[in-house]
């Protein structure tokens, strides 16, 4: 089975989301081919990423030549330009490109893409509001929601959590959440990182620890002092 991550991905349009979106693929070693129909932005690129070209991503020649139908997977970073946003994507799953990603500015934009075939929506900066709303919100230290009703928080362990093997806690049972992974606080000679939480792991103040559950159990848990 080829290994998916080394498959190379197209990111069409160029702005700051899809040009941090082809930096980051391309410095974790997948190969990238990026497009933008701004000539000074494919310039400014060219010596960060291997791949880049200037062309017009709503004319199905220009992607033909680009080889595009040969690609299983593509972004659709275009954001402001909801016309060719739409269009590009039309054309993507009209070549049979297998995994589709689009950049949607609206709820109502996304919908649109999700119905004329992209296989993934995301709304960054509605998703990114969100976020940090529950940040500022309570305790959380890190918030990510990984589905309508599902989310992971990173926070320190409330006092009731502390001092006592988490089996015996019954975090599970009381509050409807899971810790599953902790990070100790750092102490001198030994650097911090998360390891997976087991009924035997005793928490102490200062750790860190990920907790998984519904949106609103792990909000009442992360408040709990």
């Amino acid at each position: 089975m080829a290994d998916i991550r080394r498959e190379p991905v197209a990111v069409i349009g160029l702005g700051r989301f899809g040009t941090a979106l082809a930096l980051e693929l391309t410095r974790r070693g997948t190969e990238v081919l990026a497009i933008d129909n701004r000539p000074k932005v494919v310039q400014s690129l060219a010596g960060q990423l291997s791949h880049v070209v200037a062309a017009d991503s709503t004319d199905p020649e220009a992607l033909n030549q680009l080889g595009l139908a040969g690609y299983t997977r593509a972004v659709v970073a275009i954001g402001t330009d909801l016309e060719a946003s739409i269009l590009t994507t039309t054309l993507l799953v009209d070549m049979g490109v297998a995994d589709i990603w689009t950049k949607a500015v609206s709820r109502q934009h996304g919908r649109i893409l999700e119905r004329i075939g992209a296989h993934h929506v995301v709304l960054p900066e509605h998703d990114m509001g969100e976020r940090v709303a529950h940040l500022v919100y309570g305790r959380a230290l890190d918030y990510v929601e990984v589905d309508a009703d599902f989310a992971m928080i990173k926070i320190k362990p409330p006092r009731e959590a502390v001092g006592t093997p988490l089996g015996q806690v019954k975090v599970r049972s009381r509050h409807g959440v899971t810790i599953v992974a902790v990070k100790a606080a750092e102490r001198p000679g030994r650097t911090a990182q998360f390891i997976h939480a087991t009924g035997d792991t005793v928490l102490a103040y200062g750790d860190e620890i990920l907790v998984v559950g519904t949106i609103d159990d792990v909000e009442r848990f992360a408040n709990i002092t």
